[in-house]
């Protein structure tokens, strides 16, 4: 159903549901995924159908246009199921916040007659073979890691190009069908994501799918994006909500695996009937759970923060992006510790390699220690923030 601005009328809780509605199927089908290194078309085709890629696309343009706080919580529903599968949806979504940010031009582009089109979204080193050309620039290289470029009709990946004030990182949005993709995603976690390679051999980007990327990643969009868009905010809190939902969605799937098996497996060496009346277990889950619920406290503060800024209408500070990306890290950490704790209260058979704890211990290792969240830079940079310094000597991703 579409209301009179051409968005779903879908209240955001049921978008939630349906999420939880997918999920079963998303298990059954996570070893698949897993062995394929890749998402199904049929998976892709269902989780778009429900509307599930489009809750950062604008109303008027047949999308959701949902709070922050959605999308982490349809993430978590869909991370239940399966982590690559919910990685990629953030990721998809996230590269639709920034292509709703581009002028209304490019937008129609994207989603006039294809209110579905999806945005893989890179974030990493800028192509530096750029040649300004009458009306836009000719780009030729690289961008690994590209999540959900498998499944994208637009990609956007980083520039060095100068629009009139010098070289700048730009966001640069190009048509699917204008790049290749180079098979080099052979990970041991989080392989059904196919965050392979994305190749532009000589391609045009025009001017009006350029826009520069630090006032983007720091919600200091003023004079860039008009002001009643309501998505004015730092991409650093949208991309990393995106991520850590899976991260929350997959250490809960854990917890809830070993809490219905306890009371049928056996506590080797002792007298216990089984893992539920063991107090070594019980201590055990329970720190696990406990981690857990530390996790998505954050992850919900973080969402909110957000999605307040964007109500307001007002930029996000620097102290409050750089706890952005100190609340996304700490939630990921908690999760890794959440799901090491529960395959050790479990015990050795969950990495058999067809038990699904197994895959949801290599996929949380993997993701939880994605660039955004690594290397100790988030925690130094909000460190530097509550002394009173800049962190953007020690990061430009703030």
């Amino acid at each position: 159903m579409r209301d009179s601005e051409g968005s779903s009328a879908i209240p955001n809780d049921e978008l939630v549901g349906w999420a939880a509605e997918i999920r079963e199927e998303l298990w059954k089908n996570a070893p698949e995924t897993d062995r394929a290194r890749r998402l199904s078309d049929g998976l892709v085709a269902r989780v778009t159908g429900a509307g599930l890629t489009g809750l950062m696309t604008p109303r008027k343009l047949g999308g959701h246009e949902t709070p922050v706080r959605t999308l982490l919580e349809v993430c978590v529903e869909l991370g239940r199921g399966c982590c690559s599968t919910s990685w990629v949806v953030g990721v998809l979504n996230a590269g639709n916040f920034v292509a709703s940010l581009y002028p209304d031009r490019t937008r129609d582009e994207v989603w006039a007659g294809h209110p579905d089109a999806r945005t893989a979204l890179i974030l990493g080193a800028p192509v530096r073979t750029v040649e300004r050309v009458d009306g836009g620039v000719r780009v030729s290289g690289e961008w690994p890691y590209a999540s959900g470029s498998l499944h994208a009709d637009w990609i956007g990946g980083l520039v060095l190009a100068d629009t009139g004030t010098g070289p700048q990182p730009h966001m640069a949005l190009m048509p699917a069908a204008d790049v290749r993709v180079r098979d080099t995603w052979h990970f041991v976690g989080m392989r059904g994501t196919g965050s392979n390679t994305v190749v532009a051999d000589d391609i045009l980007v025009p001017d009006h799918r350029l826009l520069p990327y630090p006032p983007l990643l720091r919600g200091e969009t003023d004079g860039l994006v008009p002001a009643d868009r309501p998505y004015r905010n730092s991409l650093t809190g949208v991309f990393m909500v995106g991520l850590i939902g899976s991260m929350i969605g997959g250490a809960s799937a854990a917890l809830q695996y070993a809490v219905g098996h306890a009371p049928t497996r056996r506590v080797a060496g002792s007298t216990y009937a089984n893992q539920a009346d063991s107090p070594a277990a019980q201590l055990g889950l329970a720190a696990a759970a406990t981690r857990l619920d530390t996790a998505v406290l954050h992850a919900r503060r973080l969402a909110d923060s957000v999605d307040e800024h964007a109500e307001a209408g007002v930029n996000p500070s620097l102290a409050t992006r750089a706890r952005a990306r100190m609340d996304a890290t700490h939630v990921v950490q908690e999760c890794r510790a959440a799901v090491e704790e529960i395959v050790s209260v479990y015990g050795s058979s969950a990495f058999d390699e067809s038990h699904p704890l197994q895959r949801i211990w290599r996929d949380v290792n993997v993701g939880s220690r994605h660039a955004g969240f690594g290397m100790g830079i988030p925690q130094q940079a909000y460190g530097t923030v509550l002394v009173g310094k800049d962190p953007r000597e020690l990061t430009p991703m703030i």
